[in-house]
C-alpha cells in the first residue's frame, strides 16, 4: 500500500523560514513527479510546485516563485519543499502528492497518491 506522510509543518512568523518533508513508502516514484499542494481554509486546493523524476525539471506556483524550493532524494523516497520569506497568506495545509505519469504537471487531477496534510501557519 502507498503511503505518503508529511512532517515539518509548524507555526512560524512572517519572513521565516521551513522546511517540509515527504516520505514515499510502498512504491518508488523515481520515474515519476512529485509534487506540493496547499489548502488555506475556505479556499480549494491549488498548485505549489512539482517536480520531475529525475529531479532535473521543476515548476512552480507564481505566488511561490523565488521563495519557495522543491527537492527529492530518489535513494531516500522522499520529496522536500524549502519555503523561505513566509509571509501570512502561505498559511494552509499543505499536501505532499505522487503522480504515476510521467511528466511534471501543476494539474491536481494528474497526482494519484496524497498524504494527509500538515498544517504551515505564518504570523504577522
Amino acid at each position: 500500500q502507498v503511503q505518503l506522510v508529511e512532517s515539518g509543518g509548524g507555526l512560524v512568523q512572517a519572513g521565516g523560514s521551513l522546511r517540509l518533508s515527504c516520505a514515499a513508502s510502498g512504491r518508488t516514484f523515481s520515474r515519476n513527479p512529485m509534487a506540493w499542494f496547499r489548502q488555506a481554509s475556505g479556499k480549494e486546493r491549488e498548485f505549489v510546485a512539482a517536480i520531475s523524476g529525475n529531479g532535473v525539471g521543476t515548476t512552480y506556483a507564481d505566488s511561490v516563485k523565488g521563495r519557495f524550493t522543491i527537492s527529492r532524494d530518489n535513494a531516500k523516497n522522499t520529496v522536500d519543499l524549502h519555503m523561505n520569506s513566509l509571509n501570512p497568506e502561505d498559511t494552509a495545509v499543505y499536501y505532499c502528492a505522487a503522480s504515476t505519469m510521467l511528466f511534471v504537471s501543476a494539474v491536481r487531477r494528474d497526482y494519484d497518491y496524497w498524504g494527509q496534510g500538515t498544517q504551515v501557519t505564518v504570523s504577522s
